[in-house]
């Protein structure tokens, strides 16, 4: 009797853990570059034989590789990338990927992120535009031009996220390897003047939130209905 109410409190874990997940793809249904999170769930098993007992693991999580739809902007700070590539930006918490493409300009030329965070170039150095230049035109392949003039290049990146990826504000992923820049790559690029939406679709998201509420409450429902089983055995052998 014992064993059910286990089973059944790692299915509350395991769907508190989804839910969480889902909650957060809502919240982040029109934040900029945003990848959703899943999660991968194991059944884990105890004992031999008729014995065995299956409890379903906490999760693991993983990021969505869909790619957002485009929205043209007009402004020549905002960056899409085109393919499986990320942006990179230098943070505290070290070189972060991000498909979050909204870039300013400082007073002194620095390329900075939506946050101020310096934006990269393949070599991992922070991009110095000419601030007197004004706005830089911007190739499919990343190099930035001002008065026709090469002055940089955007860098993009390729990552692992992995699983029980570490998440940077809204739309960053702080990678657990160095991630490795791409060059000369025909399939990845960028274009000028529109930003990546989210990848989350809300209606989908919201289906699925009702459903796993739905299932939350009635491993809830089961718990409570072997707890009184089992109060009223103890009970009735006590009497005896």
């Amino acid at each position: 009797m014992q064993d059910g109410l286990y089973v059944a409190l790692s299915s509350q874990l395991a769907l508190e853990r989804r839910l969480n997940t889902i909650a957060d793809n809502v919240a982040n249904a029109s934040t900029v570059g945003f990848r959703a999170t899943g999660v991968k769930f194991e059944d884990v098993v105890s004992g031999l034989g008729q014995k065995s007992v299956a409890f379903v693991s906490t999760g693991d999580t993983y990021l969505s590789t869909a790619s957002g739809g485009f929205r043209e902007t007009g402004n020549p700070f905002d960056f899409a990338i085109k393919g499986d590539a990320w942006f990179g930006i230098q943070t505290p918490a070290g070189i972060v990927m991000t498909r979050d493409g909204r870039f300013t300009m400082q007073e002194n030329g620095d390329l900075v992120s939506v946050e101020g965070y310096p934006v990269l170039d393949a070599g991992g150095a922070p991009i110095q535009l000419d601030p007197r230049a004004g706005p830089p035109e911007a190739g499919a392949d990343g190099m930035l031009r001002q008065n026709g003039q090469a002055v940089g290049a955007i860098g993009l990146y390729s990552f692992d996220p992995g699983p029980n990826f570490t998440r940077f504000a809204n739309s960053g992923i702080v990678p657990s390897s160095p991630p490795e820049p791409l060059v000369d790559r025909i399939d990845a690029g960028v274009a000028q003047g529109f930003v990546e939406e989210s990848n989350v679709n809300p209606i989908l998201e919201m289906t699925r939130l009702i459903s796993v509420q739905r299932a939350f409450e009635n491993t809830a429902a089961l718990m409570r209905s072997s707890e009184q089983t089992f109060s009223e055995a103890v009970k009735t052998l006590g009497s005896k």
